[in-house]
């Protein structure tokens, strides 16, 4: 055995010490070792799947934690506490430069490594999906050009692995489904674009079901666990968009003259509804063990209303 060889089996083996361990970092640092010795040949997937391990688990420490964040500065937003939103923009601002860190990383690795060696069709999509994630989470957090420039570079990586997936892998294939659960999740969340989600999500479950009876038992697992969270997804997307409806009709209802009304009534009542709501996805994600990459994990709507003479202002904002 070679010294390189060698190198790279302990590498491979102190990363899965480093994940046994849960010191993700590390285990970045291994596989990181791994992708630059070999320098053009492929991957294994024991190798690839590792290296995804370590990043997703990295990455999403951070962005659970600008949720919270986030979270906590709209609250105090709201109150009118702006020596604390001060301070809590500061401290946003520090785990914003973790997570671009963190995502250069990894789309450096993928542009010079990984994506130029990748052979079969199979590493191109997980590739080229890992890089549209990546840029997705920059997306979650920039503003502006920065934002407009990940959202572009997002599409442009899961079309292109799209492309690859229609064509070279079965509708059943983990890979491609957990393709177009992100790709969905990307057109919902990052686009406002509720119609292309569903659409996207819905054919490829629908693509998926028919031909389940192809399935071979060793990706059967996690084929149907995505398969089951493209439905809870549309289930969620769909039942949110009549809920806004509903809301708005109530709106609209109170908003006429003759009614006798109480804003505060109607804000806070609509605030306990969505709050149920929010509550029940998060408890169901959590006792079914989901991880964050579920996206609809943290779930959770901010409705603020405000009078004027004649008109209602309403805001929606979502939190995932």
């Amino acid at each position: 055995m070679s010294p390189t060889e060698s190198s790279r089996e302990e590498n491979v083996y102190m990363a899965k010490l480093a994940e046994q361990a849960e010191r993700y970092e590390e285990m970045v640092e291994f596989m990181e070792k791994v992708t630059k010795a070999v320098d053009n040949e492929e991957l294994t997937m024991e190798e690839r799947n590792l290296l995804s391990v370590a990043y997703k688990n990295v990455i999403g420490a951070r962005r659970a934690s600008w949720r919270i964040i986030s979270s906590i500065e709209q609250k105090e937003e709201s109150r009118g506490n702006e020596d604390h939103v001060t301070i809590i923009k500061e401290y946003r601002g520090k785990i914003e430069a973790e997570l671009s860190k963190i995502c250069d990383g990894i789309l450096g690795l993928l542009e010079t490594h990984l994506i130029p060696s990748a052979s079969a069709a199979e590493s191109k999509v997980f590739y080229l999906k890992m890089k549209g994630d990546y840029h997705r989470y920059l997306a979650e957090f920039k503003t502006g050009a920065e934002r407009k420039e990940a959202a572009e570079s997002t599409l442009l990586a899961y079309k292109s692995a799209q492309d690859i997936a229609l064509s070279e892998l079965a509708p059943t294939h983990p890979i491609r489904l957990g393709l177009a659960l992100n790709f969905s999740v990307f057109y919902y969340e990052i686009l406002n674009s509720p119609d292309r989600a569903c659409n996207l999500a819905k054919l490829a479950f629908d693509e998926a079901i028919s031909e389940l009876d192809t399935l071979g038992e060793e990706s059967y697992k996690d084929s149907t666990l995505i398969m089951q969270l493209l439905r809870d997804n549309l289930t969620l997307w769909t039942s949110d968009i009549t809920v806004i409806h509903h809301c708005l009709r109530l709106l609209a209802y109170y908003k006429r003259p003759r009614q006798n009304m109480n804003f505060y009534d109607i804000r806070n009542g609509l605030r306990m509804m969505l709050g149920m709501r929010s509550r029940k996805h998060l408890n169901m994600n959590q006792a079914m063990g989901r991880s964050d990459e579920v996206q609809f994990i943290g779930y959770e709507f901010y409705f603020y209303l405000v009078t004027f003479t004649d008109a209602i202002w309403v805001k929606c904002s979502w939190m995932y």
